[in-house]
């Protein structure tokens, strides 16, 4: 590792022009990531022509700042109103709404970016010293592989459900369900699309999440007896965390920025399945997990934190071989090769200035994010003064806006409705929300990934046994499923001595 080529990165990245670029990327970043529906892929998408004329490793500063610009702006909405800015903020609304209820919204911001900030730091770290073996260990994965990480990360979120894991898994089947409309890839088949060429894609995801907790959470207040049109001039407590609320934090930050960065590695698992994968995870592991779901602090900064790292993890396979880990790298591989730089193997050997200016970069958009977001936090959590007869429709609208911005079909605005009625009744009902949405979001990629495998392999046992990563994966997968009994069993023998 040749530090000039280090310092020559970081003076690089330093430059005026670099510098502003980087600003404006981190700032369009954070207000894309707090409108419903867009998210970091539509956000560089939209604002590739920027990159126009740019120098490279500019343009590629600019996009990078706003990916992960948009992984920090997505949970304010997340925490501030219960509707996640895109997919990957999903988790913060478990507690991070919850704790904005009991008048905590300034601390769970505040600490929320503190640990998008380290999370991004230690994937930083990883990228600098495993980009390489991490890639090609990725190229290790095939549809056996894959299958079996969809269903550990299934089963790990199943598990959230303790106390009542039947409804876990029906919400899970309904998710995997509607992740069957549309055409089947392999035998060209039209599933439940009633004849509407607009089903044939399938439903995006983004529009379920948008109308479980956006729209649901607004007819649930509306339905609620003690509704009022007035302001209830909620208290937003501090704009900055406490001792305690930092300590309870700091493992579960350092645990699951390494659960996000592996992710990341892994092309087509995202943001998504790394946040809720981390969240389930730190409520196994957890003393305190009768807190998890009323606005427990580890609940809000172990998705954060895998969230922001998995965001440089997707880099690697982006920059290393060419394929997008994500759908975010992939609009910005296109826009690479746009504008000239040509990723693979040899770009860490022909352009290491490029590639150690994007890192050092990234060390100072961080720091710039966790700066803006802080500052952001006392206009923002303004919003829970404006009273409920005027929050409510503008949340409405940003709700069927978002939709629409998606597909541009009315279709979507009929989805939209229909998932908030859903989402009503699963709140009303106490049935869990979360194996439903993941199960939606990899439900597609884990059947074609099935019947990729069975093409390969003679049986669903030899898919069990194909490599040593899918043994690992399936005993991890059924070690989950097992986990509440064992721990019952724990409970029980400690209670009896």
């Amino acid at each position: 590792m040749d530090v000039n080529i280090i310092l020559d990165g970081l003076w690089t990245a330093l430059q005026p022009a670099n510098l502003l670029w980087l600003l404006l990327g981190a700032v369009l970043g954070t207000i894309v990531g707090i409108l419903p529906g867009l998210g970091a892929a539509t956000g560089v998408a939209v604002l590739i022509p920027l990159t126009f004329g740019m120098e490279p490793v500019s343009a590629l500063i600019l996009m990078a700042a706003i990916y992960y610009g948009a992984l920090f702006g997505g949970s304010r909405s997340s925490i501030l109103i219960n509707t996640p800015g895109d997919g990957s903020s999903i988790a913060a609304t478990f507690d991070g709404y919850p704790m904005t209820k009991k008048g905590l919204a300034g601390q769970a911001m505040s600490i929320a970016a503190m640990a998008s900030l380290i999370g991004g730091v230690m994937a930083i770290f990883g990228f600098i010293f495993l980009a390489i073996p991490l890639a090609n260990f990725a190229l290790n994965f095939g549809p056996a592989e894959f299958l079996l990480l969809f269903l550990f990360a299934l089963s790990a979120v199943v598990t959230l459900s303790q106390g009542n894991i039947i409804k876990g898994f029906l919400t899970m089947f309904l998710g995997l369900g509607i992740s069957t409309i549309g055409v089947d890839l392999q035998s060209g088949v039209h599933r439940f699309t009633f004849g509407l060429p607009h089903l044939t894609d399938g439903i995006n995801f983004i529009v379920i999440i948008i109308g479980i907790y956006a729209i649901g959470e607004v007819l649930y207040n509306l339905l609620k007896p003690q509704y009022s049109g007035k302001s209830n001039g909620q208290d937003i407590g501090s704009k900055w965390f406490t001792k305690e609320q930092w300590k309870r934090s700091l493992a579960p930050i350092i645990r699951s920025g390494p659960i996000g960065f592996f992710l990341g590695v892994l092309p087509g698992s995202g943001g998504t399945i790394a946040s809720l994968l981390s969240y389930s995870t730190e409520k196994q592991i957890s003393k305190n997990k009768d807190e998890f779901g009323k606005g427990a602090v580890e609940g809000l900064v172990a998705p954060e934190s895998a969230n922001s790292a998995s965001a440089v993890g997707s880099l690697i396979p982006m920059l290393t071989m060419g394929i997008p880990g994500s759908g975010t790298t992939a609009v910005m591989l296109g826009a690479l090769v746009m504008i000239g730089i040509t990723p693979g193997p040899l770009l860490f050997e022909n352009s290491p200035d490029t590639i150690w200016t994007l890192i050092n970069s990234m060390f100072i958009g961080n720091i710039i994010l966790v700066i803006i977001n802080i500052l952001m936090v006392g206009m923002l959590v303004k919003i829970l003064k404006t009273p409920p007869n005027v929050l409510y429709p503008i949340v409405l609208i940003l709700s069927f806006l978002g939709a629409y911005t998606l597909g541009y079909s009315t279709i979507d605005f009929y989805i939209l409705i229909i998932a908030g009625v859903i989402g009503l009744l699963m709140r009303i009902l106490n049935y869990p929300v979360v194996p439903l949405i993941l199960a939606l979001i990899v439900g597609g990629d884990m059947e074609q990934n099935f019947q990729r495998a069975m093409i390969v392999y003679d049986s669903p046992m030899d898919i069990l046994f194909a490599s040593p990563i899918a043994i690992v994966l399936a005993l991890l997968t059924v070690l989950s499923l097992c986990y509440p009994l064992i721990a019952k069993v724990f409970k029980r023998r400690k209670a009896v001595k």
